[in-house]
């Protein structure tokens, strides 16, 4: 089954609801920048929450997000965009700790919780739009519902969970997230909370075959949610070999004549996807005629 995202409103419009199943995009991460769990599910988490932030844009808007927490897996970035694409990457792949203390990966030890989470939004105006926060937790999901609250004033509810196999794949991977629209009533948010807090961990759901259609029910079946959008999701990076060019070009004669006269070549690396581009000695010739010009 295809990853996707679920836009709906519930309680006669009072709630916004997004729930989402992307265990193939995060899957897709997971091989492409060999993962060990715990960066695992700190990349994936990531992935999520921008994911369902992304849903919120127009088609070609796009953000970024980027979490810095101090902690051994270095600094995550996530771009996402309103069609539901996804890419991203953590500084130190190989980061897996003893569990928790409640017995699950240890996302805030990784992720460390002395830092930020920037978001920052390509809308299409002069200005990008950036917000950020200081990291409340580390776990990743808190810290996106602290940034809609204090970043967006939109009090929300974000749930983010990544469950990883014994030989480091992705088993599950999938969110939610829970906007209360401005005149929501105090019954309606009391509700809201209850089914919270009742719910099982999303990984351990999806892990029994629920699907994004089950978990909003799970937490709106009272408010007879209605489903507005289905959403494709994947792991998609645009990167090429024309772009790299373009940064080569950019880089200046001097940097170029460096690379021509050192390596007689180059090699470069996307960072979100891993993919490598080579550059001969000719295409370097031809790219400082272009930093020439």
């Amino acid at each position: 089954m295809s990853d996707y995202l679920l836009k709906s409103i519930a309680f006669d419009g009072q709630i916004r609801v997004y729930t989402l199943d992307a265990t193939e995009a995060v899957a897709e991460a997971q091989r492409r920048h060999e993962t060990w769990s715990a960066a695992t599910a700190a990349l994936g988490r990531t992935m999520l929450g921008s994911i369902m932030l992304g849903a919120m844009l127009k088609g070609n808007e796009k953000l970024t997000v980027r979490v810095h927490g101090g902690g051994p897996a270095g600094h995550i970035v996530v771009d996402s965009n309103g069609k539901g694409e996804v890419k991203g990457y953590i500084s130190n792949p190989k980061v897996s700790l003893p569990l928790n203390e409640k017995g699950k990966l240890d996302v805030r030890g990784a992720v460390g919780t002395d830092g930020t989470l920037t978001v920052i939004k390509d809308l299409g105006m002069k200005e990008p739009f950036h917000g950020q926060v200081p990291l409340v937790s580390g776990e990743i999901g808190e810290d996106f519902t602290y940034y809609m609250a204090n970043s967006e004033q939109t009090p929300s509810a974000i749930g983010v969970s990544v469950l990883v196999n014994p030989d480091e794949t992705v088993r599950t991977a999938g969110g939610f997230m829970i906007q209360v629209m401005p005149g929501a009533e105090e019954q309606t948010i009391v509700k809201l909370e209850q089914a919270l807090q009742e719910m099982p961990m999303i990984s351990k759901l999806m892990d029994e075959g629920a699907t994004p259609e089950d978990i909003l029910d799970q937490l709106c079946g009272t408010g007879s949610p209605k489903i507005l959008e289905k959403m494709p999701v994947e792991f998609k990076c645009d990167c090429s070999k024309e772009r790299f060019s373009d940064a080569i070009v950019a880089l200046g004669m001097q940097e170029i004549d460096e690379m021509i006269e050192e390596d007689h070549g180059a090699e470069a690396v996307c960072h979100f996807c891993g993919m490598k581009y080579q550059f001969s000695e000719e295409d370097l010739v031809k790219l400082k005629e272009e930093a020439k010009q």
